[in-house]
């Protein structure tokens, strides 16, 4: 197995060693540097050029090799990572040869091309992977587009990863995989599943939206390695995780269902695959998915990563925005710096346009103008002069009957006039709508666009697709709606978007490359299901929101919500709103907040039993410093318990301080690894937060 050694390095020392080097028949050699005598231990090495000869005598350079190398990977093999039938014959039987391209994108990533061509047809295939040199990290997509004059044959069964891992010892593969965002406390709940030899696992979304069900984010360990899979597809996406009796796990994802013919110059998509090799335990893994998601994926509008944020809506009083007008709004925005509460953005939800009093009514997107005389503008300005910015919901997609879309374009409407889900693979829809909610941004002085998606498309993608054309309405559409977004980008390059569909059921990779979740799930409702979405969803996503508009207001309530992003859905206009104990912990929150971009740490079991604890650590090594959050629950008898921490500097002493006593401790970094930290909870519900800085 040929296995490169990692790219390491902080400095700009680089040594480049330019000669053969004989293998001997080996089948695996790592690549190893040191400090070449100038005393300095972070110097870099590049390879540069290297090439083998595989057993067939093929020579190979390794920049063209599908995969990285990692933990439990077979020898290397030329065999492309993605597999798809044409006219009946599968790519080895078609016997294609690729052309190969490679180009620097930056100092970190580079982008290999694999090129197919079929001359008698036009089909050509593309398969572009991007390689990242600071982590062990691979991702690539297939695109298929027809030059020919006529329809191609059938193109089916696409999928976007067709490979296989390995283990070296006896122990079985175990699947670590989430629940989606249904709407349940259970939202993002980690799950595990074994796979036995000759056992399998499938797992898809459910009505075309990617997290609506299940999570499409997997994590299959080993001893000792593993590798993080995710599938990115705004759609109906499915994966299949087999294991043989050698030692082998296949694992094979994409679009679910996908047989169609392509007319002359169509052009169709498989998901974007993201493969992460990592050693060590699962966790491990998932704290390297996190600094990458945060170093190459998460939105920077204006090249900065979005802060810890506080957002307010008054959705709770007015029905979303049904019966809201422009002084209320205006009233909302004016109490919350009164009551000398941090807010970041207003938050103006459904029911802003015309829709007769009925905030699902969606078609019809111009402001009404009769509750918000002038627009939203006035509003937009009113926050805006008290350093206030403003967001504004959205949901161009479902489509009412007896709206302004349904009623002069039905024939962008799967649905046609009777309504139903606007047709974003039809370029004058797209055209229409992207110009439409750019001037409504521009003219109304929305800072954040907000997207929803109330509704399941699969069935209307389905219903619009001839039987030698399946899955082609959808990956149109998914392919328009990215498009959409990157367009709004490009013309608002500082506007941050917010993803929501029905809460958290489309935050996919590629949505998430391009948007956040403000409101992760729909289910708000009680502190103990936000303590589980806080704990599964952060395993993933390391910028994530909630809020809460509860009128019990305590500690242990808020502490369940805040996370990155917090929306607060208060009524200010009440008297008996005790506005201290919100500021005091709302103050706390500013403080910790920015370590949940830090590497995340599960202290106790995931639970939803009103018996248990639930706690994690958020710990950011580069400062040595970290956050610690304990919660008892309601019927748990335990006044106290003990966490091991992670990640600290076994050598260092750590000065640790809860905020709601203001005491602190000095405790060695071996003791709270080996023995753990101990925290008590008097209050039954209560909570704790313990924030450490190693000692100078």
């Amino acid at each position: 197995m040929a296995r490169p050694g990692r790219r390491a390095g902080c400095g700009s020392d680089r040594i480049r060693n330019y000669g053969s080097l004989a293998l001997d028949g080996a089948r695996e050699f790592v690549l190893q540097i040191d400090d070449a005598g100038d005393g300095i231990s972070c110097d870099q090495a590049d390879w540069a050029d290297a090439k083998v000869t595989l057993l067939d005598g093929r020579e190979v350079w390794l920049a063209d090799l599908p995969f990285r190398a990692g933990a439990g990977r077979p020898p290397f093999t030329t065999e492309p990572p993605f597999s798809f039938k044409f006219g009946g014959k599968t790519l080895t039987e078609l016997a294609w040869q690729p052309a190969r391209s490679t180009r620097q994108l930056d100092a970190v990533r580079t982008e290999h091309t694999l090129r197919y061509a079929d001359e008698p047809t036009g089909l050509e295939v593309r398969c572009v992977a991007v390689e990242y040199a600071n982590f062990l990290i691979v991702e690539w997509t297939v695109y298929f587009k027809t030059t020919g004059t006529g329809d191609t044959p059938i193109l089916e069964d696409i999928l976007a990863l067709d490979a296989s891992f390995h283990r070296t010892s006896g122990d079985e593969f175990v699947l670590h995989h989430n629940v989606g965002s249904p709407c349940t406390p259970n939202d993002f709940q980690p799950l595990e599943t074994a796979l036995k030899p000759g056992g399998s696992k499938r797992i898809a979304a459910a009505g075309g939206r990617p997290s609506n069900s299940d999570w499409p984010y997997f994590n299959v360990a080993w001893p000792g390695a593993g590798v993080i899979v995710a599938v990115g597809w705004p759609g109906q996406w499915a994966a299949d995780f087999t294991a043989d009796a050698a030692g082998g796990l296949r694992i094979r994802a994409g679009q679910e269902r996908t047989h169609l013919v392509l007319h002359p110059g169509e052009e169709v998509r498989t998901p974007l695959m993201v493969i992460q090799f990592w050693e060590g335990d699962w966790i491990a893994g998932q704290n390297v998915w996190r600094r990458w998601m945060l170093a190459h994926n998460l939105p920077r509008p204006g090249g900065q990563l979005p802060p810890v944020q506080m957002a307010a809506c008054s959705s709770h009083q007015f029905g979303e925005m049904i019966h809201a007008d422009s002084a209320g709004q205006k009233l909302f925005v004016d109490r919350y710096p009164e009551e000398k509460l941090p807010l970041d953005y207003w938050w103006m939800d459904a029911g802003w346009y015309l829709c007769d009093g009925q905030w699902p009514k969606t078609g019809t997107w111009e402001v009404d103008t009769k509750r918000f005389p002038g627009g939203l503008r006035p509003i937009s300005d009113h926050a805006r002069a008290k350093g206030v910015k403003t967001i504004v919901w959205f949901e161009p997609e479902r489509v009412h009957s007896g709206t302004w879309l349904s009623e002069n374009h039905p024939e962008w409407i799967l649905g046609g006039k009777n309504g139903g889900l606007l047709d974003w693979g039809n370029p004058e829809a797209w055209k229409w709508l992207t110009d439409h909610v750019d001037r409504l941004i521009t003219e109304q002085g929305i800072d954040l666009y907000r997207q929803d998606f109330n509704m399941d498309p699969l069935s209307f993608w389905q219903k619009n697709d001839a039987e030698d054309r399946q899955g082609i309405t959808e990956n149109h559409h998914v392919t328009g709606y990215l498009a959409y977004w990157d367009e709004l980008r490009r013309r608002h390059p500082n506007m941050l978007i917010d993803s929501c569909a029905s809460g958290g059921r489309r935050n996919d990779l590629e949505t998430m490359r391009r948007a956040v979740p403000l409101l992760r799930s729909d289910y708000i409702m009680e502190p103990v299901g936000n303590q589980g979405h806080t704990y599964g969803l952060s395993l993933w996503l390391p910028f994530q929101g909630t809020g809460t508009g509860s009128r019990e207001i305590s500690p242990y309530l808020l502490r369940s919500t805040l996370v990155t992003s917090f929306t607060a859905c208060f009524d200010v206009r009440r008297t008996d709103l005790d506005f201290e104990l919100i500021r005091r912990v709302l103050g706390q929150w500013k403080q910790y907040a920015p370590y949940y971009f830090g590497d995340y740490y599960p202290l106790t079991a995931y639970s939803l039993d009103q018996t248990a604890w639930m706690a994690w650590q958020f710990d950011v090594p580069e400062k040595g410093e970290g956050v610690v959050q304990a919660f008892r629950r309601a019927e748990s008898v335990y006044e106290a318990a003990r966490f091991k921490l992670r990640g600290l500097d076994a050598g260092a002493e750590y000065v640790l301080t809860n905020l709601d006593t203001a005491q602190s401790q000095t405790l060695s970094g071996r003791e709270l690894l080996d023995k753990g930290l101990a925290v008590v909870i008097a209050g039954q519900p209560g909570s704790a937060v313990i924030v450490y800085k190693k000692a100078r």
